[in-house]
């Protein structure tokens, strides 16, 4: 769960970027810019290319690696949010996208079902 500052902070933070460890689980991959949101005091991430792409996979397996957000590093966990069965959370989460990138094109396609099916809780190692 997140402090009270940086929840403000990580709301409207715009340079979130995601490395996952490789199998090794040691070496970080490379950082991969995307699209992050807060919803009741936890961040959320979502991969543009559902469950194909490679830092959602290796979040997935190796459920840790860090996030770089607010210009900040943190060692963080992964926790897979089941679409089918956290429907509550996931419309939640797609709220949160629709108000942080409403603007953006780019933001339908991540309230779709590949995205959707492909959210990640991110936890900060304290």
């Amino acid at each position: 769960m997140l402090f009270d500052t940086e929840i403000e902070r990580f709301s409207k933070a715009d340079d979130c970027y995601v490395s996952p460890y490789y199998q090794d689980e040691k070496t970080l991959g490379t950082p991969t810019w995307i699209w992050s949101v807060v919803v009741e005091r936890d961040i959320y991430i979502r991969a543009w290319n559902g469950q194909n792409s490679r830092w959602f996979k290796s979040a997935l397996s190796q459920g840790n690696g860090q996030i770089q957000i607010d210009g900040q590093k943190y060692a963080v966990n992964f926790t897979y949010i089941d679409a089918s069965t956290e429907q509550s959370l996931i419309h939640k989460i797609d709220k949160a996208y629709k108000a942080k990138y409403q603007d953006s094109v780019y933001m339908p396609p991540m309230i779709a079902e590949g995205p959707q099916n492909a959210t990640l809780r991110v936890i900060i190692q304290r």
